[in-house]
């Protein structure tokens, strides 16, 4: 059987793989991306709370 791994193993692997991407430049600027349109979304939804509350309200048999 050596061609089999430990599940253990496999999460040390795969661990190592999401430190890697984590460090990277990228993964920084993806990060400021991420933040910069959830800012967007939530001046949105201060703007227009009320309306977007109201959009949710249930109508009749709906």
């Amino acid at each position: 059987m050596a061609g089999q791994k430990r599940v253990s193993d496999i999460y040390e692997e795969d661990d190592a793989g999401v430190e890697q991407v984590a460090e990277s430049g990228r993964a920084t600027g993806v990060h400021a991306d991420l933040d910069a349109v959830l800012d967007d979304i939530d001046a949105v939804l201060e703007t227009h709370a009320e309306e977007f509350v109201a959009n949710f309200v249930q109508k009749g048999g709906q």
